[in-house]
């Protein structure tokens, strides 16, 4: 059989601030599938609450073309490092630095965010968005554009760009009605309130949750929002709300 093309945009990329990983393919019963592998994108920079800057957008775009053309690789995984964000959207550091004051370097700018929102669309495999930790402002937007998103029960859902002189014009515009409603997402794009991962669960925007935290051994709920009844008195739906 003859050898393979090489389709990649960049061969043998050395990634920086995205760590492309990849990890057995597990079967029904847990064994890894010979040959088959998921593959990881994670951003890393959790110094910064994984907010990404123009480096790390970059390198998003070309580990999802990687995982695309990757014949061994079935689905992508995408999360961030730590568990205190997967995503809080762009680094205000280099937007302060560099990207105030020059609208034009900044209308690149969003064309290559654009670009990578594509790039997780148009991905060939199935992704999932792994939450730990917030997913905020452009965190959210490109957290949408994965297939799936399963969360910690302890993460963090909403927009943040409003409350700051920005707008959710990254996706959350489009997407997020979709999946809410257009009542929920006025508010979440006006009023920059944040959803609980149970919240956002029964919202319809994750496929799962999973609870993170312990007692006497056992698994309990994130302690800090309501969990244990629907309605309060009113007959309003509580499920999901902080605990206040």
């Amino acid at each position: 059989m003859s050898t393979f093309k090489d389709h990649n945009l960049v061969p043998d990329f050395k990634f920086t601030q995205v760590n492309y990983e990849l990890q057995p393919c597990l079967d029904q019963q847990g064994k890894p599938v010979e040959g088959l592998y998921n593959a990881w994108i994670i951003l890393n920079n959790p110094e910064q609450l994984n907010s990404y800057t123009t480096q790390m957008v970059k390198e998003v775009i070309l580990a999802f073309r990687t995982a695309s053309n990757a014949r061994n690789v079935v689905a992508v995984v995408f999360t961030g490092v730590g568990h205190q964000a997967f995503c809080t959207g762009g680094n205000t550091k280099e937007y302060a630095e560099y990207y105030g004051g020059q609208p034009e370097e900044y209308r690149q700018y969003m064309r290559l965010f654009n670009d990578m929102v594509t790039a997780i669309l148009h991905c060939d495999k199935p992704v999932i968005c792994r939450v730990n930790g917030m997913r905020i402002a452009g965190g959210q937007e490109i957290g949408m554009a994965c297939d799936f998103s399963v969360a910690s029960d302890m993460a963090m859902f909403g927009q943040a760009g409003p409350k700051h002189g920005s707008a959710p014009d990254g996706g959350s515009t489009d997407f997020l009605p979709l999946f809410v409603g257009i009542e929920n997402a006025m508010m979440s794009c006006t009023l920059c309130e944040h959803w609980s991962a149970h919240k956002a669960y029964r919202l319809g925007l994750l496929t799962e949750i999973a609870p993170v935290l312990k007692k006497d051994g056992k698994f309990i709920p994130n302690p800090l929002v309501i969990t244990d009844r629907w309605f309060d008195e009113y007959g309003k739906i509580v499920f999901g709300e902080s605990r206040r």
